[in-house]
């Protein structure tokens, strides 16, 4: 049975949420037959059964799961003789680890980046939610937020360091292969790559090789992704 993955897509088939690329990425490397819906921010009311008010989202058969960390518990629980997402307990602490650390240092840094080229992105009938409830988020325009990022990029890329000082000693953040932390970590400048041509990650900064290592993960499933770069 096919999982059906709702996704969550601007103009020209940009799947750019970095929620949604980590269970993207799970269900890759889960090697599970899914479908990845396209959905639009005025669409997700209209899903499964209409209670939902994010994505990811995920049906598998009449299982309905929300949030990409759930999901990914979901997945490794639920077929567990596939390959795993965590390696064990440990690897679930660390993937908690990467995903509290990337939502409250990574992401930030890299919305203000993009926050309006994420709205230029958008369908014309998405564009006035996301104008109104960012800039209800941020206290002013969506230009404003972008405005002098080139200014910031250097404190962005500083905020890297614990990331950078372990890719360039293994492949990846569980060592020799991928893991779910490694998804988590990756999402954020997927995203970035998906809705901007502004380059956050220098080609010659070891998280930039990390970042090339994970697209071309699964033949290469995340490069071929819509994206500017």
């Amino acid at each position: 049975m096919t999982i059906v993955m709702y996704d969550l897509v601007g103009a020209d088939d940009r799947r750019f949420s970095p929620n949604c690329w980590r269970t993207r990425m799970a269900l890759l490397h889960k090697g599970l037959e899914h479908e990845a819906r396209p959905t639009r921010f005025e669409e997700i009311k209209s899903i499964c059964d209409g209670d939902r008010k994010t994505i990811p989202t995920i049906e598998d058969g009449d299982k309905v799961v929300t949030d990409s960390l759930a999901i990914a518990d979901y997945l490794e629980e639920t077929y567990a003789d596939r390959p795993s997402l965590f390696d064990g307990p440990v690897g679930r602490g660390l993937a908690a680890f990467v995903q509290n650390w990337t939502q409250t240092v990574v992401n930030p840094g890299v919305v203000g980046m993009v926050v309006a080229d994420i709205h230029d992105n958008l369908v014309p009938s998405d564009q006035a939610y996301f104008r109104a409830s960012r800039e209800k988020l941020f206290g002013r325009a969506l230009e404003e937020v972008q405005a002098g990022r080139e200014d910031r990029l250097d404190s962005v890329r500083k905020s890297l360091t614990p990331l950078r000082a372990t890719v360039s000693q293994q492949a990846f953040l569980g060592g020799d292969r991928p893991t779910y932390a490694d998804y988590v970590a990756f999402a954020p400048f997927q995203w970035a790559r998906s809705i901007s041509d502004f380059r956050i990650l220098a080609d010659d900064d070891p998280v930039s090789a990390w970042f090339g290592r994970v697209l071309d993960l699964y033949d290469g499933a995340a490069r071929r992704s819509p994206a500017y770069y």
